[in-house]
């Protein structure tokens, strides 16, 4: 374990009220302790390394300049935010990030009153702070609304609807564009960091006000080509033009690392009657960290790690993840069928498209952080014949629902779903958690809706969705290793609305739908060890359901138990109905439903997330036996 860093300065800074205390020529070693403090904790705890280190300056230069928390300070997705946490009164918990009891490895409005909103889906930010700007400008209170966003989340649309809204804020608007990879200005230099300091300026702007006056007395030919000349002059010196159309004034490009020219521009800003404005800020993710400099990508989300070294620490050899598995195969299917294609929304690497895209780059698509697009661009390749599959975690397609409502579902348009991160997902929490898919999709005619059990069945399921081609079909699979079962060789169509008996039992039955199938398994032993015959289901599909299996079961055990890794509203409450509809409770039957709790969960281990949530087989096996026990005092009352 390396020692933690000297940091002599940042020991004097617990609120940026003690930052805002020191003098500028202070700021340098601030920020060169606060980098080292930040490396040092997650080395420890593991996370996002790299977007820290890259808005370390920054950081600063905001808490330094502005009057935070009263002006309300942004981050959009919030894993960039660190250093923001460290200087906000959290150092002392900083070695807890992303662990039980912890702090969140994004924003999160309980934790302080410097998170004024919480994050970790992107490209929110600028709508959050267009809403803190006008509700001060409403009524009355001086505080800003300030997003810091990045150009990756610049690609969402979401981020234009606001900027398109932000007119009325006024002034009370600020937007940093933190652009750390594909800089959409030329590069930085002395000279446009000398006119992006020029023209924030209060003379610049006062001489910009004098002539827009001016301007407005000319004949309305003239005024408007004053206007266009000034926009266009700003625009060709330093690329703000589509801003500029959106109502911001624009100031940048500005090297993000240089507190000499962060902290005056920002000041202008500060001060200044123009508004909304953006500020274009060059960074470099992993700034001041070799390794994470070197490989940007592998030190974007890391594992614990030697801070002298760089080397993370590497997970036990074991089974294959499910991410990876669902690649190999989505990569057969393609070998053999030239209409497969591959969609992702910014997360080739999550999903395992990385490694499809290296032998089909023709028929692989990043479509960057735009969700809705990717289900309506799928939509249209299904429509034309082609067989796509799109890859988004669960937490993510939330963010699509109306397309594939409204383009695919409606439509019986055969578009592959392939949901990775579904269930609980450890570290990254409620943001992150896959728990509500089943639910919003299972309710939609026309769809098919599996959960793989295991490595194995996920390739069966990744072949049956090849070859399904009279609807929308989705499969779910959680994040991590498998199970360590042995793969296909060939994998196999599943009939679809099929479910399979993996144990027989007389007494109890077990409807287990996705990888709670091996607590299932444990919890079906301990009952046999106390005399309760146990039948173990995997229904693979929560839609259709396999209603003959269902039905047998139930009319031929005492109690009928359902176990799924998602929230109410799926799996058992579409058995619930098809039991009310049947009559099929009418004899005694006892049904009970395990799932998600109707909690948004904390980040901690996933073990620890599924004990709290109870769909452990402790747990399965308790619910059977309550229900047994009510069941005998029914019976036992009756008799009486």
């Amino acid at each position: 374990m390396t020692a933690n860093p000297a940091t002599p300065l940042l020991d004097t800074v617990d609120t940026p009220v003690d930052l805002r205390k020191l003098k500028p020529a202070q700021l340098r070693q601030l920020a060169d302790e606060l980098r080292e403090e930040m490396i040092s904790a997650v080395g420890q705890t593991g996370g996002h390394l790299g977007s820290g280190l890259g808005v370390v300056e920054l950081t600063v230069a905001l808490h330094y300049v502005f009057n935070t928390p009263e002006d309300r300070l942004v981050w959009d997705v919030g894993h960039q935010a660190y250093p923001h946490k460290i200087l906000t009164g959290r150092r002392d918990r900083i070695r807890t990030l992303r662990q039980g009891g912890g702090l969140s490895g994004f924003t999160k409005r309980s934790e302080s009153e410097y998170d004024p909103f919480g994050t970790a889906h992107s490209s929110t930010s600028i709508s959050a702070a267009l809403g803190f700007a006008i509700a001060n400008k409403l009524s009355n209170q001086p505080g800003r609304g300030i997003a810091v966003i990045g150009d990756g989340a610049m690609s969402a649309g979401m981020a234009y609807e606001a900027m398109n809204n932000a007119r009325e804020a006024g002034n009370r608007l600020v937007v940093i564009l933190n652009d750390n990879d594909m800089s959409i200005a030329p590069p930085v230099g002395g000279l446009s960091a000398y006119l992006a300091q020029l023209v924030s300026s209060r003379p610049f702007l006062n001489i910009r006000d004098f002539a827009r006056k001016v301007s407005r007395r000319l004949p309305e030919a003239l005024h408007r080509a004053a206007k266009k000349t000034d926009e266009f002059a700003r625009g060709m010196a330093m690329g703000g033009t589509l801003f500029e159309e959106l109502g911001f004034y624009y100031v940048g490009p500005v090297d993000g690392h240089n507190l000499e020219q962060l902290i005056p521009i920002l000041e202008n800003v500060r001060d200044a009657a123009e508004g909304p404005i953006l500020i274009h800020v060059v960074t470099k993710k992993g700034k001041g960290y070799a390794p994470a400099e070197e490989a940007a990508d592998k030190y974007h989300g890391v594992q614990k790690f030697n801070v002298v070294t760089g080397e993370q620490a590497k997970a036990p050899a074991g089974p294959p993840s499910y991410t990876g598995v669902f690649a190999k195969a989505l990569i057969a299917e393609a070998k053999g069928d030239p209409r497969v294609c591959a969609i992702t929304a910014a997360m080739p690497s999550g999903t395992g498209l990385d490694k499809f895209a290296s032998q089909f780059p023709e028929r692989s698509f990043d479509v960057g952080i735009a969700e809705q697009h990717a289900v309506t661009f799928a939509a249209g390749l299904a429509a034309q014949g082609m067989r796509p599959f799109c890859a988004i975690y669960s937490t993510f397609l939330q963010r699509a629902f109306d397309q594939v409502v409204h383009d695919v579902a409606i439509q019986n348009l055969p578009v592959r779903f392939a949901i990775d991160r579904a269930g609980l997902v450890g570290a990254d929490g409620a943001t992150h958690a896959g728990s509500f898919d089943v639910t919003y999709l299972a309710t939609l005619p026309n769809f098919v809706v599996m959960a793989a059990a295991d490595e194995a069945e996920l390739v069966h399921m990744v072949h049956t969705a090849a070859q399904h081609d009279s609807g929308p079909i989705a499969f779910r699979y959680p994040r991590g290793n498998g199970t360590g079962v042995a793969l296909p060789e060939k994998p196999e169509v599943l009939e679809i609305g099929k479910g399979r008996i993996v144990r027989e039992g007389t007494k109890v039955a077990l409807l287990s739908l996705g990888t709670r199938l091996g607590e299932a398994l444990k919890a079906a032993d301990t009952l046999e060890a106390k005399g309760l015959s146990t039948t173990v289901a995997d229904l693979r599909f929560a839609k259709p359901l396999d209603s003959d299996l269902i039905r047998k079961l139930m009319l031929s055990h005492e109690v009928v138990v359902t176990v799924e890794e998602g929230s109410i509203g799926g799996l058992g409450a579409h058995v619930l109905t098809m039991a009310s509809d049947e009559g099929l409770t009418d004899n005694g039957l006892r049904i009970r439903t395990m799932r998600l709790p109707d909690v948004f969960q904390d980040h901690d281990k996933p073990e620890a997330q599924y004990d709290e949530a109870g769909l452990n087989a402790p747990q399965i096996v308790d619910t059977v036996l309550k229900a047994l026990r009510h069941n005998s005092a029914g019976v036992n009352e009756a008799r009486a």
